[in-house]
């Protein structure tokens, strides 16, 4: 009787320690928030709640890192005519990351830029040129430099104003990975606008397959990047622009320099790395630096990977891709060497 008791005791214990691992399922949702339309796939034990925990961070995010919302951290920041103020974690963990990138970028990422966009109308979408006096009127004020941040605080000169536009949807994709991965997923990717990010491969085990947009015939892709734990960031002058009536185009990529859209050799440019929000603001950086900048760029950290474009309709790709990547063009392709 002991000895029966105890099979049946043992197979009741069985039964819990297998019982307490849900099977996987596999959920998309899709969204729009930070301007852009979002997809999120997940494969989980608890996929509908991780979709739902992840579009609940995207509208937080939103709320606290958005620049044309009155009550977000942004905005607070831009109307202190220069006093500091308290922002929340998220806010100042985005901000080190863009003082970061513009000082390794040599200033080419700035986050004082923002009179400059609002002057072309890329925030208000009333786009038109602004004149060199206006120009020459707002980019004494755009000088990353001038941001001060301790503890909990940010402090700005009282003429300049902040937007994290270039670092917001990088910074909300790796929050997003962050859910799933605690949320026990192996198996996950989203996309928001031109943000991809990937946990490990797709369910079947192979890795994703993640397209790149072709700058000169955005309905088409360039190429398939085949990744595995990566965010793939693209910036491009294909995203949000506008034809003046003299027939010029003009993008929303402004070189912190000159206050126009940056023209320094390259129409797209994609980052390949680990962490989204690095990618994100690297992306924007490496397009105002140019071809040979980025290059060098590159060859000097090594810690991340990309994929450029060039104006004369030539693919530049760092070793890194190599084994990845799938032209669906006809451009040629160049291989820039690590040294």
């Amino acid at each position: 009787m002991q000895h029966r008791s105890f099979i049946i005791a043992a197979g009741l214990c069985m039964l819990l320690l297998t019982g307490c691992s849900a099977p996987s399922k596999t959920e998309s949702t899709d969204l729009f928030a930070m301007d852009t339309y979002m997809t999120l796939k997940v494969t989980a034990p608890d996929a509908e709640g991780l979709l739902q925990q992840a579009s609940d961070r995207i509208k937080g995010l939103e709320d606290t890192l958005s620049v044309t919302r009155p009550d977000s951290d942004i905005s607070k920041v831009n109307a202190a005519n220069g006093a500091p103020v308290t922002v929340q974690p998220d806010t100042m963990n985005v901000l080190q990351k863009a003082m970061q990138i513009g000082k390794v970028s040599g200033g080419a990422l700035d986050i004082t830029l923002y009179p400059v966009l609002k002057a072309w109308g890329f925030t208000t979408h009333d786009n038109h040129v602004p004149t060199p006096a206006e120009l020459d009127a707002l980019l004494p004020n755009v000088d990353y430099t001038q941001v001060q941040l301790s503890d909990d605080t940010v402090q700005i000169p009282a003429d300049a104003q902040i937007d994290l536009g270039a670092l917001a949807k990088g910074y909300t994709s790796d929050a997003v990975m962050d859910i799933f991965r605690e949320g026990g997923a192996q198996s996950a990717i989203i996309s928001l606008g031109g943000n991809v990010q990937a946990i490990g491969s797709r369910p079947d085990g192979t890795p994703w397959q993640v397209a790149v947009v072709d700058p000169f015939a955005p309905s088409e892709n360039l190429c398939i990047l085949a990744v595995e734990d990566r965010a793939v960031i693209t910036s491009g002058n294909y995203e949000r622009y506008f034809t003046d009536e003299d027939g010029n185009t003009w993008w929303h990529i402004l070189d912190p320099a000159t206050g126009y859209p940056a023209d320094n050799g390259l129409v797209s440019v994609t980052v390949v790395g680990t962490e989204g929000l690095y990618c994100d603001a690297l992306s924007t950086a490496l397009f105002v630096e140019g071809t040979e900048q980025a290059k060098a760029h590159w060859q000097k950290a090594q810690d991340f990977e990309m994929l450029l474009v060039t104006s004369d309709g030539t693919i530049l790709l760092t070793e890194g891709l190599e084994d990845c990547f799938t032209n669906l063009s006809s451009m040629p392709v160049e291989v820039i060497p690590r040294a």
